[in-house]
């Protein structure tokens, strides 16, 4: 079983929190991480039929099983126990009480905002980081490897063909969650726009043209999207906004959290293919973006991420919001470094002074600093990106 860096936090969570929520995608491995952290706590899954009728039916009675707390895996499937579970903790007011668990972010997320305020924290467990999926091992694996196969756990923990088990996720996914979450008509239509999404990662989002591609309204597109970022499958990035006098791009951009899902979106079918396809530059930001989002979740930091860009053309592919500073870390797939990597943060050095660091992260792997700038090789990426 491989350790997870979330571990730590979640624990000193149960010890400050009478309720701890794990929210994440399905399959990034919130049942194994509360199971290995609270061995001593009982277990129930909602997924289970019977326990999730016995839960709606007499929820006071469910919930007596469990006279010193439990761990109740997918909540979402029972809302309505959210409201109980209120009542016991505020009674018992012992740490740790109760570890939840749930893949439905806007049911999960509404139910806690409103019965659990103050009494929960919130754990968000993404799929593996490089450290976690590789081990210390990443001189021997190549970019392509790492891009197509992506980080949810079950490809590591039981050696999985990634595009197959991408494919069953997929289908897991469109076919049953969905089917919860919004009112799709059309599941052929979805999974158009699902790979639709693929084929413009690291795009700006343009909700009018997807909704053309798709044959659907522009508001069902903005509805769709909530519901996947929502799911943490995909992210928009946000624009950066300052006072530069520059006239700065206002649409989010797209990305994938997983880039082995965005992978098999894209029809890519194994990493031979990655070295040439057109996608592999967009796919390697990724990559970056999700490791520095993961590295935040897994220390309890939300989320202070951006891009730039203004109408000219001038861009930051990430940049990392800390108040009064910011770190500025530009993209770039490519193996060898050349100066025009350096053109978007040059740029940016004249329109501020608040810079704390500024990174290229890149496709090669030697690191070392130019122009007062930290080269990163996407190897060393977990150990010298500071979130």
């Amino acid at each position: 079983m491989i350790p997870r860096e979330i571990a730590a936090k979640t624990l000193s969570y149960a010890g400050q929190y009478t309720v701890v929520t794990i929210t994440g995608p399905r399959h990034s491995g919130k049942t194994t991480l509360s199971k290995m952290l609270f061995k001593n706590k009982a277990y129930a899954s909602l997924e289970d039929i019977d326990a999730r009728q016995y839960a709606q039916t007499d929820p006071r009675g469910f919930l007596n099983q469990f006279p010193n707390g439990a761990v109740l895996d997918e909540i979402q499937r029972a809302p309505d126990l959210i409201s109980y579970i209120q009542t016991i903790v505020d009674e018992k007011q012992e740490a740790g009480f109760y570890i939840l668990t749930g893949s439905q972010q806007f049911d999960l997320l509404k139910s806690i905002s409103q019965s659990l305020a103050g009494r929960t924290a919130l754990v968000r467990l993404l799929p593996f980081t490089l450290t976690e999926a590789y081990a210390g091992s990443l001189k021997n694996v190549s970019i392509n490897r790492v891009l197509h196969t992506g980080f949810y756990p079950r490809i590591f923990d039981q050696n999985l063909d990634a595009a197959d088990a991408m494919m069953f996720y997929v289908n897991t996914y469109v076919e049953r969650d969905l089917r919860l979450l919004i009112n799709v008509k059309d599941l052929t239509t979805f999974e158009i726009f699902l790979k639709l999404c693929a084929g413009r990662i690291g795009q700006v989002v343009n909700l009018s043209s997807l909704g053309n591609d798709c044959g659907v309204n522009h508001k069902t597109i903005k509805n769709w999207l909530s519901v996947l970022e929502a799911s943490y499958i995909v992210k928009t990035l946000r624009p950066y906004y300052r006072n530069y006098n520059k006239r700065l791009i206002k649409s989010p951009k797209l990305y994938f959290l997983d880039t082995g899902l965005a992978s098999f979106l894209l029809g890519i079918e194994n990493e031979g293919q990655m070295e040439t396809h057109p996608s592999k530059g967009a796919l390697f930001e990724s990559l970056v973006l999700s490791e520095v989002l993961k590295q935040r979740f897994n220390k309890g930091q939300t989320d202070n991420l951006y891009f730039f860009r203004d109408n000219t053309g001038n861009e930051i592919d990430l940049v990392c919001d800390f108040g009064q500073t910011v770190d500025l870390i530009e993209v770039k797939s490519g193996q060898t470094v050349a100066s025009d990597f350096f053109k978007g943060i040059r740029y940016f050095k004249k329109l501020s002074a608040d810079i704390r660091h500024s990174n290229v992260v890149y496709g090669g792997d030697e690191s070392y600093t130019r122009e007062n700038t930290r080269v990163i090789s996407w190897r060393d990426l977990p150990s010298m990106i500071n979130p």
